[in-house]
């Protein structure tokens, strides 16, 4: 049987969906997608195109904020989807991405690749939470993350 693989779209809930798909757009090197049928010239903020997207189709201002989503630019990644929930996050997430920083490294070289990442994602909001070394064979070594909204994550 000759089945054809599913597109996926990953999706969180979030307290603030701008804020949280700004945090994973720059820890991913996503793109926010215009709106539709709107052309966002080079250099101009897409999130300054949805909120004069939205001003005109007359959302009001109080759900501005409901929803955002990212697109990787080569179009190979999945899409990922955040929408507003009411409730903080009370429980470890059972699903988590893990973001493939050191791919092909192994040992030093790895850890410190693992290292630099989490400084630059830490500067962008996220927590360091734990560091595992290598345990050969199964492991290479990662490092626990959360995200601002406390989304586990890990640096692979």
């Amino acid at each position: 049987m000759n089945r054809k693989s599913r597109e996926i779209q990953v999706s969180f809930d979030a307290l603030d969906p701008k804020a949280l798909s700004t945090f994973w757009r720059d820890a991913l090197g996503y793109v926010h997608p215009g709106p539709p049928g709107v052309e966002v010239p080079e250099g101009t903020d897409p999130l300054d195109a949805w909120d004069e997207f939205l001003e005109r189709v007359g959302v009001p201002v109080e759900q501005r904020n409901s929803r955002s989503a990212l697109k990787d630019p080569a179009g190979e990644g999945p899409r990922i989807f955040f929408q507003q929930v009411p409730e903080d996050k009370i429980a470890k997430n059972r699903v988590h991405l893990d973001i493939r920083a050191a791919p092909g490294l192994q040992g030093d070289e790895r850890m410190a690749a693992l290292e630099a990442e989490c400084d630059r994602l830490v500067a962008l909001g996220a927590k360091r939470i734990q560091r595992f070394e290598p345990e050969q064979p199964l492991s290479l070594g990662f490092i626990v993350m959360n995200d601002p909204e406390g989304n586990e994550f890990c640096l692979d």
